[in-house]
């Protein structure tokens, strides 16, 4: 076999697709958050550049206090954190951390992991395979690492249709109540920005004697009085068994966790292998995000501040008449539904107009939704906000695309 021929034509058919992933070159400018500066392949300067897609939501990876507690640590104790969890990888900031953590969610326990698919993957494997003939109720549009992670454990997994809690109930009766059940879901959905019906989950699940399992990566921070995600915005925290989360979002560093009762995290801790076999995040990383933490359970500045950048842009599109998927989160999926024109639409804004937002093609979405995914922070004011309208319009009217509701 011609392997190189044979990766070239795989290569080759992907951007024949139009779905080939090109990662812009940028640094992002300490305190000047949303510019940026791009480079060329060449690593030459070419222009500057506003981001318009971070999942840095609030700016936390801009705060003062953030960088000031990495600074610190960085001269307290080096660089990396010098193994795994269980081999001198466990620093004070890594007990700290997981304590903020627990705090934040009012939950006993939780557990620090390298990355937020990471923690997804590694935790639903080793609860579906730790629980005899458990059965995974797994949401149709659940994150890829989520459907990792029970594919790893071996369990029996029923799919049900998108935030459907009838079809939910339909499925889980079917079995006894005394088999071991974990329902798998997200708060908030990334790619349409949609929003699961907790409350209606967690009562099925007291209902039926199964686990409930929240991925809530992109609530986290940006919802609820002190930052727990959608979760404690409605005051149900304590309805769900494990929260899952991310530092790597809304709280602008990098890592995910866990948070649930003790004995359930200590089963993870003991089994998981992504946990046990992988070096533990840095201790600059840990302190950064212990003050993040912080900051956010006390200061609801930026989530307000947040909350009225995204809702005049999602109502200077609609009056543009800019087809955008609408929800009630922070995320603004305006929809071409073609890869190449998707493309093109990026491409334009980035090369005439600085504005840097990256296409979404399949298989993060289906076929024929093709979006950009555009995410303000309390950092972008109206003038940004302005000009972006002004920008994707002409784009949209170049390119001859869709002006529709969706």
């Amino acid at each position: 076999m011609n392997y190189e021929k044979y990766f070239e034509e795989t290569i080759n058919t992907i951007k024949n697709e139009g779905r080939y992933r090109v990662f812009i070159d940028i640094l992002r400018n300490v305190q000047n958050f949303p510019n940026a500066t791009k480079y060329n392949d060449k690593n030459e300067v070419i222009e500057n550049v506003t981001v318009w897609c971070s999942n840095d939501y609030l700016g936390m990876g801009q705060n003062t206090n953030v960088i000031n507690a990495m600074k610190k640590a960085l001269d307290t104790c080096g660089a990396g954190s010098g193994g795994t969890r269980n081999i001198s990888g466990t620093t004070h900031y890594h007990v700290l951390l997981e304590k903020e953590l627990a705090d934040l969610h009012d939950k006993e326990s939780a557990l620090l992991f390298t990355s937020g698919y990471i923690s997804n993957e590694a935790t639903l494997s080793t609860l579906a395979s730790t629980l005899p003939n458990c059965y995974v109720f797994s949401d149709e549009l659940n994150h890829s690492s989520m459907i990792q992670g029970i594919r790893a454990s071996g369990a029996k997994k029923v799919i049900f249709k998108h935030n459907d809690v009838e079809d939910l109930q339909k499925k889980i009766k079917e079995l006894d109540k005394d088999t071991p059940k974990i329902i798998a879901f997200e708060s908030v959905y990334s790619m349409d920005g949609d929003i699961a019906p907790i409350e209606n989950i967690a009562e099925i699940a007291k209902n039926y004697n199964a686990l409930t399992y929240l991925d809530e990566v992109h609530a986290v921070g940006m919802y609820g009085n002190r930052g727990g995600g959608i979760s404690q915005e409605l005051g149900i925290s304590n309805h769900i068994d494990i929260i899952e989360g991310t530092l790597a979002k809304a709280y602008g560093v990098m890592g995910g966790y866990i948070t649930g009762n003790k004995y359930l995290v200590d089963t993870v801790r003991s089994f998981a292998s992504g946990f046990i076999f992988t070096t533990s995040i840095p201790p600059t990383i840990a302190a950064g995000a212990i003050e993040s933490v912080k900051h956010l359970k006390f200061s609801s500045t930026e989530r307000l501040k947040h909350k009225e950048a995204v809702k005049e842009l999602k109502q200077k599109l609609v009056d543009t008449d800019i087809p955008i998927i609408k929800n009630n989160s922070h995320i603004i999926p305006i929809l071409v539904g073609d890869p190449d024109l998707c493309k093109k639409a990026s491409d334009l804004l980035l090369k005439e107009y600085n504005i840097y937002v990256q296409p979404i093609n399949y298989p993060t979405v289906p076929r024929g939704t093709e979006r950009l995914r555009v995410t303000p922070t309390p950092l972008h004011n109206t003038e940004m906000i302005n000009y972006f309208i002004d920008s994707i319009k002409k784009v949209w009217s170049n390119l001859k695309l869709n002006k529709k509701k969706v």
